[in-house]
């Protein structure tokens, strides 16, 4: 697959590291990464900095932001967004049919442990059991991967890149 064609959502709960993975997996692929948490709207981030879960129509106007993010991009681009749901990732994909989907996930205990280490974060440690509960994998006929997070930044980006990379595994 040609890298200009590369549209790639790295997902997950609160504290996996997809601002990580996607700046290093945007520079792997000569793209731009897009943190997601960027283009909530303020009363989104309100909500949640209080400690109240986002419920779909809260979350609608923002998945949909990232789709036309992707779908307008013309350079590879990475952007981080929980997409929690199988119906979040197809508001994205109803922008974007081509986004790929890089899930990570991980522990409760090792997502406690980074999303502790992260003062000032607006996201709560308090609403990671309601994005847990929220958490649904990737189907088998969505064009995605799933990767542990206790490998390695740079490991999941390899993963990640060659896995983006293969048009057939996604087509």
């Amino acid at each position: 697959m040609d890298n200009s064609t590369l549209h790639i959502v790295v997902m997950g709960v609160s504290g996996c590291g997809k601002s990580t993975v996607g700046t290093l997996l945007a520079r792997e692929v000569g793209g731009v990464f897009l943190d997601g948490d960027e283009l909530h709207p303020q009363a989104n981030v309100t909500k949640m900095a209080a400690g109240i879960p986002l419920d779909d129509a809260d979350r609608e106007p923002w998945l949909r932001e990232v789709g036309r993010r992707l779908k307008d991009s013309e350079a590879p681009l990475v952007i981080a967004c929980s997409a929690l749901k199988r119906s979040y990732r197809d508001l994205v994909r109803a922008s974007a049919p081509q986004a790929l989907f890089v899930h990570l996930h991980g522990t409760r205990e090792l997502l406690t442990t980074r999303m502790a280490a992260r003062p000032g974060h607006f996201m709560p440690l308090s609403l990671l059991d309601s994005q847990l509960s929220t958490l649904e994998p990737l189907g088998s006929d969505e064009s995605g991967i799933q990767l542990d997070i206790a490998q390695t930044p740079e490991s999941i980006v390899e993963r990640a890149a060659a896995w983006a990379r293969k048009p057939l595994l996604h087509a």
